[in-house]
């Protein structure tokens, strides 16, 4: 075992005390309650997650192997978004090996290098840019000084390319001088390289993970096996509300195939030698539950309204209250988004086999140590005597940033004594979905005499995102108590408006709401983007140059404008329909990354046809702009897909529908024919990628339909009257 040196880095000295002020604010929530809340929510939405995990040693991030390459364990996971490609190029630039050299592996949990908080909120390469450089840069200086003392020559002598350090006449591999090394001395952090000396930051490389999933290698939770495994069901709730009483499994017990029925407090779940026999055995069992109330779609729609639940004001500037009093002058509109699946293609499920003082679970989690810490305590168990062994997801989403399923498939496992795999079906897993939550906005303004908006309020009602997540601590809901998830993409960008609000309507709905990509951004952006344009029908004004003239001149405004113009440029921007198509412009900025989209729509059989979308986004330093357009390229077409087909309902309690098809989707026939993105980079390290590109779409679409048709759609998904 190597020795460490126990430091706190400065970094995250500032992280942990930080953390530690939400105390001080707590106490003074309800003396300065507004202020704080206004102060907390306008740094949450303007700042970037760091990264809370360990960075105390480059030992637990590299592995050098036999055949001189590097294996890079990652504590985030890659789910689609090519993470692991990027993350490859940051530390291969740093540790001075060629790309061919690396390879990316999730970090085990046993391994201790876990991340705090998780795989989600575009903050991958974000967080790690930083701390991954100086890791890397940090372990090849522990590789030279091991070769320093192996080749008899000073540290200062040696050079370093592709693995190779050279002094003089001799030379010796990362793996040679690794080699016997038991006690490794880990320096202070290096200086790290100029950003114009890197080889492969900023430039397209192919991902690391192409060739494996071209050939099928297995990578995925479904794929996990262990020797003598056996498969296990679990009965799920498919009403709304309905609690787990008890169940009668006389039918299920001689069922073939079946290995054993176990009844917990709170579920009853069949081992069985197939997934077959399982599912049959458990389709078997009678399971009583309480059921309260039998919900409706109507009820669900009276309980999200604008004026119902807690309001709560999170951005305020100026005397908009005292300036939006009903007159001729205000200006009022509505707008709703619908409950929304996450409708991921690999549903949730796990392997785990549980042993007397150990578990070992493979799975597909966003949320590698927060699983771990569940399954422990549920098994009695030691937070280090569990072992998540985190695969590939097939989609997240922010579907996994909860994972309990870990601990069903745990206790099955103890309960035999033998490896279990349990998964939900597609069934359980649409009924048993943590939705993205409906919405409800009303939007005022008044214009003044030289056509701009002198004020403007947007109120958005809607479930829970954030709040009852475990991520995430209770004092901070404590604080804010507006839900930040709902209200993410809800606040005004717009900074040259003298007199703006925000006020999020908490209502707490009876089905569980939590993460989903974007969380509030995409009906967010909607409302306020379609208001936007309808604002500047009214003013008489250019959309585009209507938000131009009212973004602050700061540099969050500087970049908004920037993309803006980029998006308007390279559309070839007209307010005007030619040749039967119109487009819509709309812009947003979450996680400090602004995003502006042109969509070119026409209308075919009374259907809404989106041919192109053009996009500018800056995120600020670029680590692979092929994977930076891939990530928008796919956002747009989930956005589309959202804001043009998907709606959850309630229908006699169960939340439907329950399989693809019904749940519509867009389909590769609804994918726009081109797609084209422009990257600026007006920062000087990496932001947020994954969700920004979501915020637009939808306000975009619908402002071309106007232009198209004259109606103003208020609704997704968007449907012409």
């Amino acid at each position: 075992m190597a020795k460490e040196k126990k430091k706190v880095s400065r970094r995250k000295f500032l992280i942990r005390g930080g953390l530690g002020t939400l105390g001080v604010l707590a106490i003074g929530t309800y003396v300065f309650r507004n202020t704080i809340r206004r102060q907390i929510a306008g740094m949450v939405d303007t700042a970037e997650a760091p990264y809370l995990g360990n960075t105390d040693s480059p030992l637990i991030w590299f592995e050098i192997t036999k055949d001189n390459k590097v294996i890079l364990y990652s504590p985030k996971v890659e789910m689609g978004q090519g993470i692991f490609t990027g993350l490859a190029q940051v530390a291969a630039d740093e540790l001075a090996i060629s790309m061919d050299q690396i390879k990316v592996a999730h970090a085990p949990s046993a391994s201790g290098n876990l991340d705090d908080f998780a795989t989600g909120g575009s903050t991958s390469m974000s967080s790690l840019w930083q701390p991954l450089r100086e890791l890397a840069a940090t372990m090849r200086e522990m590789i030279k000084a091991e070769a320093a003392q192996k080749l008899g020559v000073s540290v200062g002598s040696l050079s370093v390319k592709d693995g190779i350090i050279s002094g003089g006449d001799k030379t010796i591999t990362y793996a040679e001088a690794a080699t016997n090394v038991v006690d490794w001395d880990i320096p202070d952090t290096p200086t790290l390289k100029d950003i114009k000396d890197y080889q492969f930051i900023g430039k397209p490389f192919s991902r690391v993970d192409l060739r494996d999933k071209v050939f099928g290698t297995p990578l995925f939770g479904m794929d996990a096996t262990m020797p003598d495994m056996l498969y296990g069901a679990v009965v799920r709730p498919t009403v709304i509300g309905a609690t787990y009483i008890d169940a009668d499994t006389s039918k299920a017990e001689n069922m073939p195939g079946v290995v054993k029925i176990v009844k917990e407090a709170d579920f009853v779940g069949v081992v069985a030698n197939s997934m077959l026999e399982a599912e049959n055995a458990k389709n078997a069992i009678v399971v009583t539950w309480d059921i309260p109330k039998v919900w409706q779609t109507q009820d669900i729609e009276a309980m999200i309204e604008v004026g119902k639940g807690k309001p709560y004001v999170i951005q305020k500037e100026g005397s908009p209250k005292e300036l939006l009093k009903e007159d001729e002058k205000l200006i009022v509109s509505e707008f709703k988004s619908p409950i929304g699946a996450h409708a991921q293609l690999e549903p949730n499920g796990a392997l785990a086999f549980v042993e007397e003082d150990r578990a070992t679970v493979m799975m597909s989690t966003q949320v590698v140590k927060i699983t771990r810490n569940e399954i422990a305590k549920r098994l009695e168990l030691d937070e280090e005597q569990v072992n998540i062994v985190p695969t590939f997801l097939g989609g997240g989403f922010g579907r996994r940033l909860h994972t309990p399923n870990g601990i069903q498939a745990a206790v099955l496992s103890r309960a035999v004594g033998k490896p279990v795999k349990c998964f939900l079906t597609r069934k359980e897993e649409f009924q048993n979905d943590t939705f993205r939550p409906p919405t409800h906005h009303v939007l005022k303004a008044k214009l003044n005499g030289k056509g701009l908006i002198e004020a403007i309020e947007h109120n958005v009602s809607s479930g829970d995102v954030a709040w009852g997540s475990p991520m995430l601590p209770s004092i901070l809901e404590t604080i804010m108590g507006a839900d930040l998830g709902a209200w993410r993409g809800g606040m005004i960008q717009y900074g040259a408006i003298p007199n703006y609000r925000a006020i999020s309507w908490r209502v707490k709905l009876p089905f569980a709401t939590s993460w989903w990509r974007s969380l509030g951004l995409l009906a967010n952006t909607f409302a306020i983007e379609s208001f936007m344009d309808e604002l500047a029908v009214k003013a008489g004004k250019d959309p585009v140059q209507f938000r131009l003239d009212q973004i602050q001149d700061d540099n969050r405004g500087y970049r908004l404008k920037e993309v803006i113009k980029a998006a308007a440029d390279k559309a070839g921007w007209t307010n005007q329909i030619v040749a039967g198509r119109a487009m819509g412009f709309a812009a947003s900025t979450d996680v400090n990354t602004p995003c502006a989209q042109v969509a070119e729509v026409s209308i075919v059989d009374d259907e809404i046809k989106v041919h192109k979308v053009t996009c500018a986004m800056d995120p600020g330093l670029v680590v692979n702009p092929d994977q930076v357009k891939a990530q928008c390229e796919g956002a747009i077409i989930m956005g589309m897909s959202a804001s043009l087909f998907e709606r959850m309902y309630v229908a006699d309690g169960q939340l439907q529908p329950t399989i693809y098809g019904p749940y519509e989707m867009a389909l590769m026939k609804h994918a726009p024919k081109e797609i084209d993105v422009v990257l600026l980079q007006n920062a000087e390290a990496p932001g947020g990628v994954g969700e920004p590109p979501l915020g637009p779409i939808g306000a975009a679409i619908a402002n071309a339909v106007f232009r198209l048709t004259g109606q103003r759609l208020r609704e997704m998904p968007l449907k012409l009257a």
